[in-house]
């Protein structure tokens, strides 16, 4: 029986489709690592996304997975469609109508009302989501007819537009002023209205993008929830990167993985390198202090020519080890 090939470090970024949880891909990628005689190798996700959203499910391997925490705190960009006239308890087409309205907001209103919601807000996350209430997840206690108090929580959202460029300062004007309305002075002239609409959100950690939908169908005088939901960004990993479930599965069939693996340092792109020379990276490993550094104060990513080393902090040019990584020197 032939050796099992070292098992890889780095990322892979899967597309993840509409039904299968965060956790679930990681025992694909796991199998498919397995089965494709892979030595046994660590796996873990970048940041849950919910089974019924799709999109970008970064997953680390190997020495990668101690950044998988980084990625948590990562700001995310999702393109997500609000159906307007009916609000669900899930926020999403999993639950049950809760509310129904006939009012749908005119597009320009949409557009106006866009900036109440940027920038940092408060919300109250879905009463269906993974928050821990008193050691129980919310969505459990949920289901199980408990009343759940979710608490407000203050996130931050960078951007908030139409997807598709319907943003333009026409499409305002008709809602804050008379301009665009075929007669300014006719009060049944109509307002293009919206049945649906889809926004590009690039939000903080921790935000609900159900809440957010709720809120601004609330907001416009309506109710509404989620019918789409993609990540077409989480940290640096964008959806251009992303790879499906059948590019994944040719792994199991022997398809080289350097193909489709990012590595390490892809999850590390905001953060300056620091070079080190072999005694330095000697020290680096061994979790000694370097000092007389003459760089600025703050994290660095530090290697050996192309190898990973470690993550280091650096105050008054003296660097202490954050995560180192256990990497072979790629001249071994």
């Amino acid at each position: 029986m032939s050796a099992a090939k070292p098992a890889p470090h780095g990322w892979i970024v899967l597309d993840k489709p509409r039904g299968l949880g965060s956790t679930q891909a990681v025992g694909m990628v796991k199998r498919v690592l397995r089965q494709g005689g892979y030595a046994k190798t660590k796996v873990g996700h970048g940041g849950t996304l919910d089974p019924l959203a799709e999109g970008v499910l970064p997953i680390a391997l190997g020495e990668a997975t101690k950044l998988a925490g980084r990625m948590l705190d990562a700001s995310k960009i999702y393109e997500f469609t609000i159906q307007f006239g009916e609000e669900t308890d899930t926020l999403d087409t999993e639950g049950e109508v809760i509310q129904r309205s006939d009012r749908r907001p005119p597009m320009a209103a949409i557009a106006a009302v866009l900036e109440h919601f940027t920038g940092e807000i408060e919300q109250i996350p879905p009463k269906y989501s993974a928050l821990k209430i008193d050691g129980k997840r919310a969505y459990d206690l949920a289901r199980a007819g408990e009343e759940v108090e979710m608490k407000t929580r203050r996130v931050t959202i960078h951007s908030l537009t139409m997807a598709g460029e319907r943003e333009d300062p026409e499409l305002k004007s008709a809602f804050q002023t008379s301009a665009g309305r075929p007669d300014p002075y006719d009060v049944a002239a109509p307002l293009e209205l919206a049945d649906a609409m889809t926004l590009t959100a690039h939000v903080s950690k921790g935000t609900y993008i159900r809440s957010l939908a709720r809120d601004i169908a609330r907001a416009l005088g309506s109710v509404g929830h989620v019918t789409y939901l993609r990540r077409v960004k989480a940290g640096p990993f964008h959806e251009n990167q992303a790879i499906s479930l059948d590019k994944l599965e040719e792994i199991a069939k022997g398809a080289p993985l350097e193909h489709l693996l990012l590595p390490l340092e892809a999850g590390l792109d905001d953060i300056p390198a620091l070079s080190l020379d072999p005694d330095s990276a000697q020290a680096v490993r061994q979790g000694r202090v370097l000092s007389d550094l003459p760089h600025t104060d703050g994290l660095y990513f530090a290697k050996l020519e192309d190898t990973p080393v470690a993550l280091v902090e650096l105050i008054g040019g003296t660097a202490t080890v954050v995560r180192g990584f256990n990497l072979p020197d790629v001249a071994e």
